[in-house]
This record gives C-alpha cells, sequence and structure tokens, in this order.
C-alpha cells in the first residue's frame, strides 16, 4: 500500500494518497485544494485516482474537487450534513480574500461504517462530527498497523475549532473518545494541518482529552 501526505493550498491542508500498487488505483483525501500537486503525485506513481474523499467540507479541504474530478473521473463524496457547509463556501470564503470555484454536484455520500475499496486496500469511514455536522475520519489497516486520518478533528496536542456553528466542545470530544481512541496507541494519526500523531501520545498528553 502507498501512503503519500503532503500539505497542499493556502492554508497547508495535508491532502493524501491511497494507492494500490498492484490495481493501481488510489484513493484522495482532502486533495481539492491541491489539484495540480495531486495530479503531479499520482502521476508519478502511475496511480488513478478512483475515489476523492473529504473529511469535512471547509474550502482548504475541497475546494477545487470538480477541477480534480474533471482531471481523474473519480468520485467524490462527502457527508451529507456537511453539504449546506460545502454550497455555502464561495461566499464565505470570499468575505476573507479567498477564492473557490462555485460548487459541483458530488456522486455520494459519505456515512459510518462505509468502506472504501481499491484493490486490496480498504479506507474505513468514522462519521466524528465536532468540527463540522458533517466531519468524518478515515482509518485503513496494514500488517496489523492502524493509520487514522482525522481532518480537523483531532490534532497534534490540540483538537478542532468547535465553535463555527451546529457543533460543539462535548460534540468533538465525544466524537475523539468513542471513535479514534477506540485504536491502539501505536495507532498513527495524521491530521488535517501540522505534524502526525499517535493515538497514544494523545490519549496521555492531549490537554483536551480524558477530562
Amino acid at each position: 500500500m502507498i501512503i503519500e501526505s503532503f500539505p497542499v493550498g493556502a492554508l497547508s491542508c495535508n491532502a493524501t494518497i491511497l494507492g494500490d500498487e498492484i490495481s493501481g488505483d488510489a484513493i484522495v483525501i482532502d486533495g481539492g485544494d491541491g489539484r495540480d500537486e495531486v495530479l503531479k503525485r499520482l502521476a508519478a506513481r502511475g496511480l488513478r485516482a478512483r475515489y476523492l474523499v473529504h473529511t469535512h467540507a471547509h474550502f482548504d479541504h475541497i475546494a477545487d474537487v470538480g477541477g480534480l474530478r474533471a482531471r481523474t473521473g473519480a468520485r467524490a463524496l462527502l457527508h451529507p450534513a456537511d453539504l449546506p457547509i460545502y454550497r455555502a463556501q464561495p461566499a464565505l470564503v470570499r468575505a476573507f480574500g479567498f477564492s473557490m470555484p462555485e460548487p459541483v454536484e458530488l456522486d455520494g455520500d459519505l456515512l459510518d461504517g462505509d468502506n472504501l475499496r481499491v484493490g486490496s486496500l480498504a479506507l474505513h469511514v468514522l462519521h466524528t462530527p465536532g468540527h463540522t455536522p458533517g466531519s468524518v475520519s478515515f482509518a485503513v489497516e496494514e500488517g496489523g498497523a492502524s493509520t487514522i486520518f482525522s481532518g480537523d478533528t483531532l490534532f497534534a496536542g490540540a483538537i478542532g475549532r468547535w465553535d463555527l456553528g451546529g457543533t460543539s466542545m462535548e460534540d468533538i470530544v465525544d466524537s475523539i473518545e468513542r471513535k479514534l481512541l477506540t485504536f491502539d496507541d501505536g495507532a498513527l494519526v495524521v491530521p488535517g494541518h501540522g505534524p502526525s500523531t499517535t493515538i497514544g501520545k494523545e490519549r496521555r498528553t492531549n490537554p483536551f482529552l480524558g477530562r
């Protein structure tokens, strides 16, 4: 399995390519604000994107999903609870001096418990509301080791903002404790921004957890 994470866009969102070497198929996580970089890295590895998935609908994670889909033919997916946020993003980001293309119709929903498969690779969907109502995290396993892609839900030493509308601090902490802290201490966590961490480190040291 190929796992390649890299920052894209003005806010350095961590995009990830998950690839199956045998089939040459791939899943792209949060690549919507880094179309050209994602395309370059897919081509360098000889991979074809089959799914474009998003941890949530803020522009730095999904802005140009339409452009990336047009170039790859992949299916673009989002949790349905975040569709209102996705549709409202262009007007919102203009107020902060950014821009994004008009939203496109997406190809389907990400729901809790879904498994997306490409070749032998299976990506598990965990609904982790709190940063947004439709925030999800993803988990993949290889050789008994788990990697979690937590979006803006869990960071190294911090948690995501919960004050952007429709959620609370209790929501995001509950999501982390019920859905993410169930993984083994050694599970790697790749957040939506910043450095990676592990479940064990966050369980022991994150000041927002274990209250």
